[in-house]
């Protein structure tokens, strides 16, 4: 928070607010404040439910804050608000002390100290091996993570897409010939498009237009697949030619470029006629592809011939062929589009090509298997599949004419982080969202592992509740400018009660507690939930690098019945630079108990957890660990 004087505003109790009485949908409140104009929308994201007094519990709104400039009604772009919505105080109207208290809390972003839903944060998703995803709310600068949900699937997860709102995940599920549209406000599945066989690569075009899906494989009747992301419906239907297909759009989504190993060859889909326009011979099993908007171009890599072939976007022809070295694999480019960056697993080089000339203006030896890319805003990093190390080049060196690359490299695990039972089209290595950093799946380690650019061991580590990652994707839920002086993003309300929505914007300052009523869905099952008792038998000191057992009994406040047979009751312990969580083990008469080794000494903290109980995290001990005698 800045030290600047706060001037604040809680509705209903200050002059100039509105009153907090019951808001018809959509939701809309105006405030102003040091000659900015605020107004604050939440509109149900699915417009086909009947119409309702007040926004329900559950539902999925899409939440818009608009910034003016009071004087004028001109926009306010480039701000960056912050916004939460949490629980009003039961012990009657919100002062101005409590809610500037409040926003200063959430602002801290303190594990103890969480809103309802945080307007500021981003999801980590992650595709299992078996049929599932995980969906976490990362806690990594404070060696906490917060299970959000499990997306269940009729098989493995093959790739996805992401809307540019982030509201919508789409999914292809090869073994159930499917694609599944999840609401990332709910994650909830929200729909299916079927009967896609053996649907494998998934994009969105950049306008999204439309969805396409890459389907067959090796049959005969294989090629690409145009679905509307709203309707789900099949809009069309392209045969292309046989083989594990890649697909890259051109800047403005006119055309889709898709690959076709067995064939040889690429073909040239106009989108907006949907039909395919070319099919070009670009020499053996070509592979990825990437579009260069630079220079309006696609390129092509060949597998079989080493041979990295550039289309002209709009002579629809070839333009160049540049030689390289069989074995090429993924081909992307640099933030930019100047320069592509190439991988060959087969001869552990990577390729910098120059769109502006054509060629690979650089090249350099890696260790062992490199075969997957990724860029953040100044770095690009490379998986390998024989080797723990991830390669980091820094972008600023790209472009050096027959320089030698530089290369530095981090541990992304015990294990490498290439190495898993089933690969996926699918990034395992992105940027955390708004920070200089990334994230790093391991399969085999079953983490997810946080790096700082410029570190060389982890910051912090994310548990896949025993799981198998495949593939990660940040989904950012902070409000997002989507155009001038409009901020975005989309959410589930929490159970029916009064809220407050509690607005932040530095600059101009502004601090804001709207009223926020959410009302009772019918269609929503509320199940009686006991008050719990918890006893805990935590040994109050314990010895780093030995085994320590919790145990604790769980049982109704009221009538001292114990609580047997909960499935979620899971124990965080948080420590310096260390977390672990686990899920209890029931031994009866609401007796749970959990095993711990701790690595190193200090101070931790305990937190239970029982959702089907009621029970969020809650700390109920502190520990002590002692350092190991040698």
């Amino acid at each position: 928070m800045s030290q600047y004087p706060i001037v604040l505003l809680c509705i209903g109790l200050l002059a100039g607010g509105r009153t907090g009485a019951q808001s018809p949908r959509p939701y809309s409140q105006t405030v102003t404040q040091n000659g900015t104009r605020v107004t604050v929308t939440l509109t149900p994201v699915d417009s086909s439910k009947p119409e309702a007094d007040s926004l329900r519990e559950k539902e999925s709104v899409r939440v818009q804050v608009r910034l003016q400039d009071a004087a004028t009604g001109s926009p306010l772009a480039g701000g960056s608000p912050a916004a939460w919505i949490d629980r009003k105080p039961a012990t009657g109207p919100m002062s101005a002390e409590q809610c500037t208290a409040k926003v200063k809390l959430f602002a801290e972003g303190s594990s103890f100290s969480r809103s309802e839903v945080d307007l500021t944060s981003y999801f980590i998703v992650i595709m299992n091996l078996d049929a599932t995803l995980t969906v976490v709310d990362p806690r990594f600068g404070y060696g906490d993570t917060r299970l959000l949900a499990m997306v269940a699937l009729d098989g493995p997860a093959e790739d996805w897409s992401l809307s540019n709102d982030g509201s919508r995940l789409y999914v292809s599920v090869p073994s159930a010939n499917e694609i599944v549209s999840v609401d990332t406000a709910s994650w909830k599945v929200a729909g299916t498009v079927a009967t896609i066989p053996h649907a494998a690569v998934t994009a969105l075009q950049p306008d999204e237009g439309y969805l396409w899906v890459a389907f067959g494989g090796q049959e005969e009747e294989s090629g690409v697949i145009a679905v509307d992301p709203h309707s789900l419906k099949v809009v069309s239907k392209l045969r292309t030619g046989r083989g594990y297909h890649h697909l890259a759009f051109s800047g403005d989504s006119s055309y889709l470029y898709v690959t076709n190993p067995e064939e040889g060859t690429v073909s040239v889909i106009d989108t907006r006629k949907l039909t395919k326009v070319a099919d070009i011979p670009v020499g053996l099993k070509p592979s990825w592809i990437a579009y260069s908007e630079l220079a309006k171009a696609a390129y092509v890599a060949n597998e079989g011939d080493g041979k990295i072939v550039v289309i002209d976007g709009a002579e629809k022809k070839i333009r160049a062929t540049i030689q390289a070295a069989p074995g090429l694999g993924q081909i992307r480019f640099a933030p930019g589009d100047r320069y592509g960056l190439t991988v060959n697993p087969i001869n552990n080089f990577v390729y910098i090509v120059d769109a502006a000339s054509n060629r690979i203006v650089q090249q350099g030896k890696l260790d062992s298997g490199p075969d997957q890319i990724a860029f953040t805003n100044k770095q690009a990093h490379i998986r390998q599949r024989g080797s723990d190390s991830v390669l980091v080049i820094a972008l600023a060196s790209l472009g050096g004419n027959d320089q030698e690359i530089s290369v530095a490299d981090f541990s992304g695990g015990r294990n490498p982080p290439g190495e898993t039972s089933l690969s996926s089209p699918a990034d395992s290595i992105v940027q955390a969202s708004g920070e200089n950093g990334v994230l790093v799946a391991n399969p085999k380690d079953k983490s997810i592992y946080y790096y700082m650019e410029g570190s060389a061991a982890p910051m912090g580590n994310l548990s896949t509740y025993g799981h198998e990652p495949r593939a990660i994707l940040a989904v950012d839920r902070n409000l997002r400018e989507r155009s001038s002086g409009l901020y975005e993003t989309t959410t589930a309300l929490p159970p029916s009660g009064n809220y407050m929505f509690a607005l932040f914007l530095d600059q101009p300052r502004v601090v804001s507690c709207l009223d926020l009523p959410v009302g009772v869905d019918p269609s929503v099952a509320h199940p009686v939930v006991a008050k719990l008792k918890v006893a805990s038998h935590v040994q109050p000191s314990i010895v780093a690098g030995k085994a320590a057992r919790m145990e604790f009994q769980l049982t109704d406040a009221e009538t001292g019945r114990p609580e047997n047979g909960a499935v979620d009751v899971m124990v965080l312990m948080v420590g310096p630079s260390w977390q672990r969580r686990a899920i209890a083990v029931a031994n009866g008469n609401g007796a749970y108990s959990v095993d711990f080794v701790v690595p190193s000494a200090g101070t931790y903290n305990v937190l239970l957890a029982a959702p089907s109980l009621g029970l969020n995290y809650t700390q109920y001990a502190t520990v002590e660990v002692k350092k190991g005698s040698n």
